[in-house]
């Protein structure tokens, strides 16, 4: 092998990190702070706590918006940095609103069912994104619209979260109470996890990309 022959462009790009994608890597690491500020709630019943994961979302999104805009300003979209961002995003806006969930109290085994569905179909909406971008690009550099909602509206469902945790309405005293349904608790709460992963998923809602 020849160790002085310089790789090709197209591979440098694969390897190679841009600025833009440190900015995703912010957006990941405010992820991994939400689940361990969860779990810190779990273990402490620290209200602050559960605060603070709650604000790693709206940190999350902003260092996710930030990327995009640096990419474009620097003209360095890459097959890597495509991948980072999907990655982050399962991180920040689906496995960590799935984990607040069930520190606010989401123990239910139905609740157990839907926050899972709910990261499955996340993980789905962007594997399915990344396929898929060339041809709704239709040739141009840009995504002209989303097949389904983007995931880090799972920001909204961070809110309620946040809410009901300023409200004292977190373990027993979640909105809606508890259902038993067979062997199982439901809180209805977990439905709207249902709804939101169901829209990630959609082929027929069809958002411009801006």
């Amino acid at each position: 092998m020849d160790r002085g022959r310089k790789p090709p462009r197209h591979f440098s790009m694969i390897r190679g990190f841009h600025l833009a994608d440190f900015f995703t890597l912010a957006n990941a690491a405010c992820g991994i702070a939400a689940v361990f500020f969860a779990m810190l709630f779990v273990a402490t019943h620290a209200r602050h706590y559960f605060f603070a994961a709650a604000a790693m979302a709206p940190a999350a999104f902003i260092f996710d918006v930030l990327d995009g805009m640096v990419a474009r300003w620097r003209h360095e979209h890459s097959p890597l940095g495509r991948e980072l961002d999907s990655l982050a995003d399962v991180i920040s806006f689906g496995v960590a609103p799935a984990t607040l969930a069930f520190a606010a109290g989401l123990h239910g085994g139905w609740d157990w069912l839907a926050l899972i569905y709910f990261v499955c179909c996340g993980v789905s909406r962007l594997a399915r994104f990344n396929v898929t971008a060339e041809d709704l690009s239709q040739g141009g550099t840009k995504v002209a619209y989303f097949e389904g909602t983007p995931i880090p509206t799972s920001v909204l469902l961070t809110a309620v979260l946040a809410f009901a945790g300023w409200q004292d309405r977190l373990g027993d005293n979640l909105y809606g109470g508890t259902w038993m349904i067979g062997p199982w608790a439901l809180h209805p709460l977990a439905l709207l996890f249902v709804l939101s992963g169901s829209m990630m998923i959609s082929k027929t809602l069809k958002i411009p990309k801006l």
